[in-house]
């Protein structure tokens, strides 16, 4: 399937959809709680459902509703559980210590880039810690059951490695998490931290060491609301920064998600942001300038970032997103490759980019099948001077299913979804 899209500004007011990232967490603890727990969200995605068909092969029974869903816990693992994780990065590093600390002997299986993504630093720790892992990479195999104690994780691979054993470590007896190298997405870590908070679990958290005491359980709020999702709203804010002017709703800015630096970041730029509550709007007001980021706290921002430096006069430069050659795709390659088949000039790095901005004309932009390159070039593509097709749009589904028609309301044109 191919979108075409005829450039035009967007404007207007949406509500941000569920943040997976909160949503991820939250479904684990309540699977793991000692009752009962509705989650409030709006709506879920491939990646959420991913989870949550897991969680229910695990033993847990979770009911989808139009508001959210309710979680009954695990009271007791199936024999031998197979685990999809689908294309989900998270629910694969997850729940392998999660289902390891459950004494489940499961198979995880996963498709499209899930399985050539590292997980070797994390299936070393759980075979230090009393689990047998078949392979370290997909498909495999587990048995045994995860125990406590000091486990060491290198923080610039995936913070995804520390939540999965932050997770897990209530069900055995404890224990604690040396980060071995500078942990990169800490942003991530806390909001594992602020989730496990919500089900009565504390982290403590001091020179590179996260630690869980030994009498901790998790125990259901009874409710709990996912947040609205900085990642998803990034896109739409940046829209309203580079041509138009785009409310979103329902974001949390004490939330501890990094992406919410999204608002200043177009600041940087030149672009008006106003917050007001749970309201961000995000309006061009006049020419952009070029600057310098690093997005080793925010990487999920890159391809819409360099979208917006596509059209700043200038260069922009891009640093620490080494991690994300091992995304949905190879991320760095991909953002560069749709900002030059929209007529862009674009420096490839080895740990990032440099964006020359100038403007763009328009052309046929492959998604790669990465949700976050597909809603990019739709956000490129309000500027363009030409029109815009992009290949294999649905991929958006991922993390943001609702994405096209959120974009349509804001006044955009697309034809062929």
């Amino acid at each position: 399937m191919t979108a075409k899209i005829v450039p035009t500004p967007l404007r207007g007011t949406i509500s941000a959809v569920t943040s997976k990232s909160d949503a991820h967490r939250l479904l684990i603890c309540a699977a793991l709680a000692d009752g009962q727990t509705r989650i409030v969200m709006r709506g879920t995605s491939d990646d959420i459902n991913a989870t949550i068909f897991c969680l229910r092969a695990l033993g847990a029974k979770v009911d989808i509703t139009p508001d959210g869903v309710y979680v009954e816990p695990i009271k007791e693992v199936p024999s031998t559980p197979v685990l999809d994780c689908a294309e989900s990065g998270s629910t694969l590093r997850f729940l392998l210590p999660v289902a390891a600390a459950l004494g489940a002997n499961a198979k995880f299986v996963g498709r499209g880039r899930l399985p050539e993504r590292p997980i070797g630093e994390l299936t070393s720790e759980l075979n230090r810690h009393g689990v047998q892992v078949s392979s370290y990479m997909l498909p495999l195999e587990i048995s045994g059951r995860l125990t406590g104690g000091s486990f060491n994780l290198p923080g610039n691979v995936s913070s995804q490695f520390v939540t999965g054993l932050l997770l897990a470590l209530p069900l055995c007896g404890g224990g604690s998490v040396r980060i071995t190298t500078p942990l990169e997405s800490a942003p991530y870590v806390d909001i594992t931290c602020a989730d496990m908070r919500k089900f009565g679990v504390q982290v403590a958290k001091g020179d590179g060491i996260f630690a869980v005491p030994p009498n901790a359980k998790y125990r259901s709020p009874g409710k709990v609301a996912s947040e609205g999702d900085w990642s998803g709203a990034a896109f739409f804010l940046a829209a309203g920064a580079l041509s138009g002017e785009v409310a979103v709703t329902g974001l949390d800015l004490n939330s501890p998600q990094g992406d919410k630096e999204v608002a200043n970041l177009l600041q940087k730029f030149g672009a008006e942001v106003e917050i007001s509550k749970d309201v961000v709007i995000a309006r061009h007001a006049g020419k952009l300038r070029g600057c310098e980021i690093d997005v080793a706290e925010i990487p999920d921002l890159l391809p819409v970032l360099a979208a917006v430096a596509s059209a700043a006069e200038g260069a922009t430069v891009f640093t620490g997103a080494r991690r994300l050659r091992l995304k949905e795709s190879d991320r760095i390659a991909s953002t560069a490759a749709m900002i030059r088949a929209l007529g862009g000039t674009v420096e490839e790095r080895e740990d990032g980019l440099v964006v020359f901005g100038g403007g763009l004309g328009g052309g046929e932009v492959d998604s790669f099948g990465d949700h976050r390159i597909a809603m990019a070039a739709a956000v490129a593509a309000t500027v363009c001077s030409g029109e815009v097709k992009i290949k294999g749009p649905m991929c958006v589904a991922k993390s943001y299913p609702d994405f096209w028609s959120d974009y349509k309301k804001l006044g955009g044109v697309v034809l062929g979804i």
